[in-house]
């Protein structure tokens, strides 16, 4: 492996690198939709709240059955600017063993796509959920528990401890129904559909990258895609 001499074995048996990041996965189908619109929607929100080097979490996704080398869907890079984060420089990639063995949390669009990527092996089950399920839990999670994201190696720390929390209420929270946990795909569809699917994206991270980073600092960072939009001034009193 090329990461001989520097990588160390953790507890759960799988081979991972030592060090100060924390390596997020997103993982659909063809990685030309979904995953792509979770992957930069994220990485902007990180740079905003966290510095242009997200605090140390790099975020990443792939396909189960990626359209390799493919450029993004066009009405997922459409949603993402009018989301106003970065859609440009991406192309598609399949989902390799090594992409899962590197990942310290892997964020599935469905309930398959979570199997797929549990079946692959690496001990990835207690790190893997869909991106509705692990929501879900990090809402029920006590931010003060947490690491402070803004301290050095904080971000990191933070998210380890988000990702162990959760793994740890799984099985006691429960969805609704199976559908609840999952973003369904819309490619072939019309871009009306597309935006709503991107809402609906936006809307489930929003919680997750809270939970990552600590809430928001004001005022708002202009551009933060995940951020909601500034309040009309309210009419006089009197």
């Amino acid at each position: 492996m090329r990461w001989a001499g520097r990588r160390r074995r953790c507890a759960a048996g799988c081979w991972r690198l030592p060090g100060a990041t924390f390596r997020i996965l997103y993982v659909s189908t063809g990685n030309v939709c979904r995953s792509p619109i979770t992957e930069r929607l994220t990485r902007q929100a990180l740079r905003d709240r966290l510095g242009p080097a997200g605090g140390g979490l790099i975020v990443e996704s792939a396909g189960t059955w990626g359209h390799v080398g493919a450029p993004m869907e066009a009405h997922a890079a459409r949603v993402l600017t009018e989301f106003g984060a970065d859609a440009g420089d991406f192309t598609g990639r399949e989902l390799l063993d090594e992409h899962v063995i590197t990942a310290d949390l892997v964020l599935t669009a469905t309930l398959d796509h979570r199997a797929h990527v549990i079946s692959m092996g690496h001990s990835a089950g207690l790190r893997t959920f869909t991106l509705k399920e692990f929501t879900r839990l990090v809402r029920a999670i006590d931010p003060a528990t947490l690491p402070d994201a803004t301290e050095p190696g904080g971000a990191v720390a933070r998210a380890r401890a988000l990702g162990r929390a959760a793994a740890a209420l799984r099985g006691w929270l429960l969805a609704p129904t199976p559908e609840a946990d999952e973003v369904q795909d819309p490619y072939g569809a019309p871009f009306p559909y597309f935006r709503s699917i991107g809402e609906e994206i936006r809307a489930a991270l929003d919680p997750v990258v809270t939970a990552l980073t600590g809430p928001v600092p004001p005022p708002p960072v202009p551009g933060n895609p995940l951020a909601p939009a500034p309040r009309a001034p309210s009419d006089p009193i009197g």
